[in-house]
């Protein structure tokens, strides 16, 4: 079986969030893809196949588990397929656990997935939280939620005070994975607010060790996710028609940078997000299946 590396979303050297992708996985089992993704051992590897209802049908797997959707890896796989002239610059649709998905192939280089239109859900307690990341109270923002919000996947948002304090977090994994069992969620998106956006929107970190990823460099649904909050909350300046830059992976030193964009229609409302970026090819790899 071989499989393709990339690194996603990125935009300096020694960028961005590695990824596998497997292509012409029709004939593999569930096992089979879980046990591929395990050997990988990147934070997700995406297995595409045929589809009777999409342009192509796409399953993601983590090292433990499989998901519903995973942002990085779908520009990964959409990049492989350009550069091996299985699609063009174009509009693609995409079956996946989350729904039929659209992908967007532009000129640039850039791709970009529309994500699932925002569900908004509970507001979690603030000290369970700042105690998972051994912060004080004080450094979680006084003015915005901490609240579980999904464009595909389910994560909890945490706002922070100022970009400093996301350096400061020491994340207590069990504890974190505990807090996201019960609460059925995949994850901590920790961000800040940048003090101008034309250069960055926000920077974030995200943890998921219940699914065996302790920390993300580039996070494509959770940062679709971000955008939406932070429209509903009204941080965003001019959302209409605008491509924001958020920044990820900086204190893993793996810099990434992923764009996002909102269409609103007449009532304000978010119509479609979507979450996209560049890739390149690292290497490929032959896995021995028994």
């Amino acid at each position: 079986m071989r499989c393709w590396f990339g690194f996603p979303i990125l935009f300096r050297r020694l960028g961005g969030n590695p990824a596998g992708v497997v292509l012409q996985a029709e004939h593999l089992s569930d096992s089979q893809m879980q046990e591929i993704a395990r050997q990988v051992g990147f934070s997700e590897t995406a297995f595409v196949m045929p589809s009777d209802q999409a342009d192509f049908k796409v399953r993601y797997f983590t090292p433990s588990d499989e998901v519903d959707l995973c942002g990085h890896a779908t520009i990964a796989l959409f990049y492989l397929m350009k550069a091996q002239h299985l699609v063009e610059v174009g509009i693609y649709t995409l079956e996946t656990l989350a729904g039929i998905l659209e992908v967007v192939v532009e000129a640039s280089g850039e791709i970009y997935l529309s994500q699932t239109l925002p569900k908004f859900g509970k507001i979690v307690d603030r000290q369970q939280i700042a105690h998972s990341l051994h912060i004080p109270l004080h450094d979680l923002h006084a003015e915005l939620p901490v609240q579980i919000v999904s464009t595909g996947l389910r994560d909890i948002l945490i706002a922070v005070n100022h970009v400093d304090v996301l350096a400061k977090i020491v994340p207590d994994f069990q504890l974190i994975a505990e807090i996201c069992k019960a609460h059925q969620v995949i994850g901590y998106h920790v961000f800040a607010l940048e003090s101008d956006a034309k250069v960055a929107l926000a920077e974030c970190r995200n943890f998921a060790p219940l699914y065996d990823i302790p920390e993300e460099s580039a996070t494509g649904t959770s940062n679709g996710a971000l955008l939406c909050y932070l429209h509903k909350y009204n941080q965003l300046s001019d959302p209409h028609d605008t491509t924001y830059t958020i920044k990820q992976g900086y204190t893993m030193n793996r810099p990434s940078e992923i764009r996002a964009r909102l269409t609103l229609g007449i009532s304000n409302e978010t119509t479609k997000i979507q979450v996209g970026g560049v890739a390149v090819h690292i290497e490929n790899i032959r896995i021995q299946l028994s």
